[in-house]
């Protein structure tokens, strides 16, 4: 019974570490108000006007300073200002969706065998390879949107501009986030795999197409999902590379109306919230596939897969 009360006495904090918890406890870092105050208010910065932009979409009449009740006249409505009956509105929508998809297609793929291709290449060039896919974190959009005009109207003069040069811009611009998100996961998953499926008597090519393929399909899903978003609202390489009209996607129309005059008021908010619309349904889907095709691993929090879904 003595050495239990000695061993208690001996393990009890002296005064000098109770100060130091008290102290702890009554920090301002503690419980940073200031800095929870500062995160609410960005979040309310960047959030209302867009909260405002859509809502007055829903306006039934034509100001965008008083609200004159809901209705749906700006989508859907048998006015030729709505953008459903509005050539030049609804080919905007249908031209952004085209260019999503294709870019989609198109870069995940090569962004998929890039990431694996640098992973597993071994020698001198590789590593300076590596540059290429952080290409669209380093050089600005606006440089690069310039050389590809001057490579389309110049050397590929045949393509010329449109929805191939749009796309063909895109693509590259885009090419890194499937790089970057589906080298991270090779690096994690390592070679230990592959080797057992080569060890069992499977192919070079059978075991990255059965094993190591699957494994990468979150990785694959959530650069998808970056790819189709950032498509989606990309103005300064499809304003570049439109050639007419009918090539101009949602966010190339509605600057040109706001700076130029045409179609304007809720008509343009009704076209910027089914530009909203699309990025937000994609991200959602986006993270239920993520979360789907990571349920067997372990157990994550939805912080975790969102973390995933932004390949950090």
């Amino acid at each position: 019974m003595a050495s239990v009360i000695e061993e208690a006495v001996s393990t009890r904090p002296v005064g000098g570490a109770v100060r130091r918890r008290r102290q702890l406890r009554l920090s301002p870092w503690r419980r940073p108000w200031g800095l929870e105050a500062l995160t609410w208010l960005y979040i309310a910065w960047s959030l209302v006007p867009v909260a405002l932009a859509v809502l007055f979409s829903f306006n039934s009449g034509g100001s965008q300073e008083s609200w004159q009740g809901f209705s749906l006249k700006w989508y859907i409505g048998k006015s030729v200002q709505s953008v459903l009956n509005n050539p030049e509105l609804h080919e905007s929508v249908l031209q952004t969706l085209k260019l999503a998809g294709l870019t989609t297609l198109i870069t995940v793929p090569l962004g998929v065998a890039f990431a694996i291709g640098i992973d597993r290449w071994r020698s001198r060039s590789s590593s300076g390879l590596n540059l290429v896919m952080v290409l669209s974190f380093v050089i600005p959009e606006l440089l690069l949107a310039v050389a590809l005009f001057m490579l389309f109207t110049q050397l590929f003069s045949a393509v010329g501009l449109g929805t191939a040069a749009e796309v063909g811009g895109l693509v590259v611009w885009n090419l890194s986030w499937p790089a970057v998100v589906v080298r991270a996961r090779v690096v994690t998953i390592g070679r230990a795999y592959e080797e057992a499926a080569t060890d069992l008597g499977a192919s070079r090519l059978g075991a990255v197409r059965r094993v190591l393929l699957p494994m990468l399909m979150p990785a694959i899903l959530a650069s998808a999902t970056l790819v189709f978003a950032s498509t989606v609202d990309d103005f300064v390489i499809v304003e570049q590379l439109s050639s007419t009209a009918p090539t101009q996607p949602m966010s190339v129309l509605i600057y040109g109306n706001v700076h130029g005059g045409g179609v304007n008021g809720p008509a343009l908010n009704a076209l910027a919230t089914i530009m909203l619309f699309f990025s937000l349904l994609v991200a959602a889907l986006g993270f239920v596939a993520y979360w789907w095709t990571t349920r067997g691993e372990h157990k994550q929090s939805t912080a975790e897969a969102l973390t995933g879904i932004a390949g950090m």
